[in-house]
């Protein structure tokens, strides 16, 4: 959600260093995201976006819209109340799901993986050099450095040397464990590898029924 806003920042031409203007608008475009792993999407003012807002460019900007107090106030607030209406529950990922958005949950897996194979994975997915990659990494981890710790009661899981199939496997296999009543069919998308999809890094926190 985070670079779903900042992308609509970046087609309004606001300066990301202007954090009194993107505080006073952060709350004027309407920003969805699907909870349906068989049809994720993520969407501003009813037009996808998906695909627009993994580019470089936005993660260039995103740590800077994210850190204006606004901003986040107001995602955070979005992102609880998905959480707090799917039925029965809800897998979620983010720096920091674990520790501010949900700390309740059921279930937190703090997933992370070395910083090359977070960066070659990145590039291939994005057809970009390794090495750039990794230096915008290494910028980003600097600046979400305080939305990116692990909670205290959180599971950590390196995904270095994890194909994806070993990563659901293990989450799926702590989550019944836990009791935490997560159902993943066969073949389903969960989860991205760190570097891959989603966040570079952070929280997997499941929030929901235990009875499902």
């Amino acid at each position: 959600m985070y670079r779903a806003l900042t992308w609509w920042f970046m087609t309004e031409n606001v300066d990301p260093a202007d954090t009194d203007l993107i505080a006073a608008r952060a709350a004027e475009p309407s920003v969805e995201v699907s909870t349906d792993p068989d049809d994720p999407w993520t969407r501003v003012d009813g037009s996808d976006v998906s695909t627009e807002i993994r580019t470089k460019e936005v993660s260039a900007r995103v740590s800077a819209v994210a850190r204006v107090p606004a901003v986040r106030e107001h995602l955070i607030a979005r992102q609880r109340a998905i959480i707090a209406a799917a039925d029965p529950g809800v897998v979620a990922e983010g720096r920091d799901i674990g520790t501010v958005v949900a700390p309740a949950a059921q279930l937190k897996v703090f997933l992370t993986a070395d910083p090359g194979a977070r960066a070659r994975r990145r590039a291939a997915e994005l057809s970009a050099d390794a090495g750039e990659t990794e230096a915008a990494q290494a910028r980003r981890d600097r600046l979400d450095a305080a939305q990116s710790e692990m909670a205290a009661d959180a599971l950590l899981l390196d995904a270095t040397d994890l194909t994806l199939d070993e990563v659901i496997e293990k989450i799926t296999s702590l989550a019944r464990e836990r009791g935490a009543g997560l159902f993943v069919p066969e073949g389903a998308e969960l989860v991205g590898l760190p570097g891959q999809g989603q966040e570079d890094k952070g929280s997997w926190a499941w929030a929901g029924d235990q009875s499902s």
